[in-house]
């Protein structure tokens, strides 16, 4: 295998494609967790399954939100993409000559008798190796600002359940 057709190979990696595809799931990933933060302020909002009462049973239930609390929310801030390729290549050829000759004798005769051995071999040896890792940072971040403001306004203004 040449180092042409290694070059080759190398070119033809997707990483195009292996980082589209890393946006693309860092977006849904990002979607994912935003949708579950909201659906767990719907929960904490909800007096009646999820409320608390503070006060004994005559006392109103109050929601989680009401109390103060506000669901996490979290956003990927750092991604990366590592591939390693490794590449080694080797040729090696062997040649040998062997030769014996036997010479004899007797009464009257003579022989000789030759043989040759030549072998020859040519070995190639192609070896690739690779590895790849992805890692993501999530970070916890405050909920947005109109969510916030709204929370607020709500412990701000009169509870009509308790009236």
């Amino acid at each position: 295998m040449s180092e042409t057709t290694v070059n080759r190979a190398l070119q033809n990696a997707p990483l195009p494609q292996m980082i589209e595809s890393l946006g693309v799931a860092i977006a849904n990933a990002q979607f994912a967790m935003d949708r579950n933060s909201i659906r767990i302020a719907e929960m904490m909002g909800n007096r009646e399954d999820h409320g608390v009462r503070i006060g004994g049973e005559g006392a109103a239930k109050r929601s989680l939100l009401d109390l103060g609390f506000t669901p996490s929310f979290y956003q990927i801030t750092d991604a990366t993409i590592e591939a390693k390729v490794a590449f080694s290549m080797s040729q090696s050829s062997e040649f040998s000559i062997g030769t014996s000759v036997t010479v004899g004798g007797g009464a009257g005769f003579f022989f000789a008798a030759a043989s040759v051995d030549a072998s020859y071999s040519s070995k190639y040896s192609f070896e690739a190796s690779g590895s790849s890792s992805i890692r993501a940072r999530f970070a916890a971040v405050p909920p947005p600002a109109i969510l916030s403001d709204y929370l607020q306004s709500m412990n701000k203004a009169p509870d009509v359940s308790e009236s």
